[in-house]
């Protein structure tokens, strides 16, 4: 097995870092995004879809002790790291012009498992600030799958399209820094 560097160790606890505090920021002020996988998709822009997984495996056990929900939800973060990874072997992460497919690519799979345990385990309400959403559309007599599902839909599109605009931001910086790393 190949030794991990003191570099890779470094850059991963920093993206695991990035979604606790993105996470924790997103929980305290009931935003209906999640902000919780900036750094699973930069260590899966950087290191691959194994470390994208990484991250966001532990981001989820970290944060499953702040917030129960976290923890079923890491499925999701796995998902994330495993499709950004694979996405961006075929894309370099810097550039601007592709973030709103990308967005998509890497929204949709979490979308559809992150609905189902919603759905299943939650039944539709969880701690992030779109489970008020969801109930305005409950409100409105719509099915409880079709709801989450539309609010997942639009709030982790929004949630990933801000995400890889960061990671395009911080990966054009840790290309200068980091070049023998990053290429």
């Amino acid at each position: 097995m190949k030794k991990l560097k003191t570099r890779t160790l470094t850059l991963l606890a920093l993206c695991i870092a990035l979604n606790v505090v993105g996470s924790n920021i997103a929980l305290m002020l009931k935003l209906p995004i999640y902000l919780d996988a900036i750094g699973t998709v930069l260590a899966a822009a950087v290191f691959g879809p194994l470390g994208g997984m990484l991250a966001g495996g532990a981001t989820g056990v970290i944060m499953g002790t702040m917030d129960l929900y976290s923890l079923f939800f890491m499925p999701v973060q796995l998902v994330i790291g495993l499709v950004a990874g694979l996405v961006y072997r075929h894309v370099k992460p810097g550039t601007f012009r592709q973030n709103w497919w990308l967005a998509l690519a890497i929204s949709l799979p979490g979308t559809l498992l992150s609905t189902l345990i919603t759905v299943i385990l939650f039944h539709g309400i969880t701690s992030s600030g779109s489970s008020m959403l969801v109930q305005v559309l409950l409100g409105t007599g719509m099915s409880k799958p079709l709801a989450v599902f539309l609010i997942q839909i639009g709030t982790d599109y929004l949630d990933r399209l801000i995400t890889v605009y960061v990671v395009a931001l911080v990966y054009r910086a840790l290309r200068y820094k980091l070049p023998q790393q990053i290429n």
